[in-house]
């Protein structure tokens, strides 16, 4: 049977208890690293543990073996017997042989970013679409890191008369795992199928479609509820929402049009997750407009334009429109309004979807938007897109 040497189980929180996180970051010469940690410890915090202590340090690339350096992982040692820390959170991708080579060093479980937000997504996942979603996103990023026998899955399976002549423990666990992951697949392309089916109607019907996109914790929830009374779950917290959630709604003057809710962004989205979320994404590939809800207090809000925007690059959702929602004025000091560049043409909307300042604005420019497409009985082609120019904040 394959055997490997033990290595440190991660500490599962009781009942109201709350794990104590140790955040690791290197800074490799990026503007936005001090940011990225800020956004670490949100992270940490969205999955239920308590950031208690930092350590960051410069490089000018990882160490193969331990990623910070053997210094530096001595340096973590002595942080997490002072602290008490439970775990270990990397800002970073850790390699399988990383991460193994530093569990055995620090004695506690270490995680890194992707894992991190994989585990945030299983909390959250609601909808059976959404935790096929996730299931199949950490079954994919785990099956890479697997060193022992996964004998949770053997229970599943019944475990007798699974296991073919000859193989090792770790080949019948990676067995196990690749049926799971086509069952997976297979669920997802009967809800993909389902999804299309829905657009196809109301393509037919000529009903104008948008997409609320942008970065997590940028306020969509909220403007979404605002917008259609929809009484979604809203907080203040990353990936609050994971599933899409679509919505008919009456603009006077427009009709009937149909809004959808979608999972928010962070820099450095695991692939998996990308590729695991595509059929609920894709949403906003086939939407009309795309409302690019932006928070407006965040320092760091282009960064966070940008990222959402290779992520919207990578679903093959960057020629669609996009109409800039600047949210949370009441918190940057800013008034509500519209701007328009010298065409007349709307460049972007400036709304507190918590008090509902500029709200109206909104639903006007919307409408402005949905009445373009409905003169054409088309979505909005990338030639008419062109004219709407997208805010340069």
């Amino acid at each position: 049977m394959h055997q490997t040497p033990d290595i440190p189980k991660k500490k599962v929180a009781g009942q109201g208890e709350v794990l104590r996180a140790l955040l690791v970051g290197v800074d490799f010469g990026k503007s936005d690293f001090a940011s990225g940690m800020e956004e670490l410890a949100l992270l940490v915090e969205s999955a239920g543990a308590k950031p208690v202590t930092t350590i960051t340090m410069k490089r000018s690339s990882p160490d193969a073996a331990f990623f910070i350096g053997s210094g530096k992982a001595d340096e973590a040692q002595a942080a997490i017997e002072q602290h008490e820390c439970d775990l270990v959170v990397f800002n970073h991708a850790l390699s399988p042989a990383q991460q193994r080579n530093l569990e055995r060093k620090l004695e506690i479980g270490v995680v890194d970013r992707t894992s991190l937000i994989l585990d945030i997504f299983a909390q959250r996942a609601k909808s059976h679409e959404g935790k096929v979603q996730v299931e199949l996103a950490q079954l994919q990023h785990l099956s890479t890191r697997l060193v022992r026998g996964w004998t949770h899955l053997e229970r599943q399976k019944g475990g007798i008369g699974l296991r073919g002549p000859g193989e090792t423990q770790l080949e019948t666990d990676r067995r196990l795992i690749g049926e799971r992951v086509r069952v997976l697949r297979s669920r997802l392309d009967k809800l993909q199928r389902q999804r299309e089916t829905q657009r196809r109607s109301r393509s037919r019907s000529h009903t104008f479609s948008f997409s609320l996109v942008g970065y997590t914790n940028a306020g969509k929830s909220t403007l979404f509820n605002a917008m259609t009374k929809a009484g979604i779950y809203v907080a203040d917290q990353l990936f609050a929402t994971l599933d899409t959630t679509s919505r008919r709604i009456y603009l006077e003057e427009a009709g009937n049009v149909v809004v959808s809710d979608t999972v928010g962004f962070v820099r450095e989205l695991p692939h998996q997750l990308v590729a695991a979320f595509r059929a609920t994404l894709e949403e906003t590939i086939h939407a009309d407009l795309l409302l690019h809800v932006v928070d407006a207090a965040s320092p760091v809000r282009r960064d966070q334009m940008e990222q959402v925007n290779l992520v919207l690059k990578e679903i093959g959702a960057e020629d669609v429109p996009q109409l800039v929602v600047l949210n949370k004025i009441d918190l940057a000091d800013l008034n509500p309004g519209m701007e328009r560049d010298e065409y007349g043409k709307i460049q972007r909307v400036l709304v507190s979807a918590r008090t509902g300042a500029g709200m109206d604005l909104l639903r006007q420019a919307v409408t402005e938007y949905a009445l373009a497409a409905k003169r054409l009985h088309l979505p909005l082609e990338l030639a008419d897109a062109e004219q709407f120019v997208e805010a340069k904040i």
